[in-house]
């Protein structure tokens, strides 16, 4: 059989809470502005509109609870995201069984190179200059659906050094994790391991060097990442 001509990247994984085992990455989809005051902090109509997705690399997702300041930036911002994990794919999925092909849940952070997006937006180029760079997605485990089942409201809110920057429920999406799950399948070949981060609330902002963000997702845990 032929073989590489160069080793073959390692594949990124997600921890399982409470376990060893680990959940293997394919994909990551992330929804914009899929909450009503986050659109309008960012300059969009918050009525409901057809979703977009842009994506991150699977490598970007980063599990050392440590975020390092990325360069040729000076605002990045936190973004705080109920993370979505698939457990099977399709296409054309419809939206009663969307929730069917979820593995489990977790929280993470779309950090985001905020004037960078700004130059890509304003010359309309894509954004992955500013959302899809090393360890920009900082995450926590997973944790099963069969445990927690499927969160559909709840606090979600982010600390900085102890002070609330983001706060807002899961209830607020304007685009449901079934409704996403289907979007998505009209347009890509969904599969296990494939993650879907599904939006932030209103209130992000920058962070420094030395920070800490604390990220919460009721039911679903804590994700705690400092900045160096």
């Amino acid at each position: 059989m032929p073989g590489y001509v160069i080793d073959p990247p390692a594949v990124n994984a997600a921890p399982i809470k409470g376990t060893d085992e680990l959940f293997p990455v394919r994909r990551v989809y992330c929804i914009g502005r899929n909450y009503a005051a986050h659109a309008i902090e960012m300059g969009h109509d918050p009525n409901r509109e057809p979703p977009f997705f842009f994506q991150k690399n699977p490598d970007n997702i980063d599990f050392s609870g440590e975020f390092p300041y990325p360069s040729q930036t000076k605002d990045v911002h936190h973004e705080i995201e109920l993370v979505v994990a698939l457990s099977k794919g399709g296409v054309n999925i419809a939206i009663g069984k969307a929730l069917d092909h979820v593995w489990g849940y977790g929280i993470g952070l779309d950090m985001t190179r905020r004037d960078l997006q700004g130059i890509a937006k304003d010359m309309g180029r894509p954004w992955e200059i500013g959302k899809a760079f090393e360890r920009s997605a900082p995450m926590g485990a997973l944790v099963p659906a069969s445990q927690i089942g499927h969160p559909s409201s709840g606090k979600v809110e982010l600390k900085v050094n102890g002070k609330v920057r983001q706060t807002g429920d899961m209830n607020q999406m304007i685009w449901k994790v079934p409704e996403m799950i289907s979007y998505l399948s009209d347009y890509f070949e969904l599969k296990a391991g494939d993650i879907i981060m599904t939006g932030t609330p209103s209130g992000v902002a920058a962070v420094v060097p030395g920070d800490v963000m604390e990220a919460s997702v009721e039911g679903v845990g804590v994700l705690t990442v400092r900045v160096t």
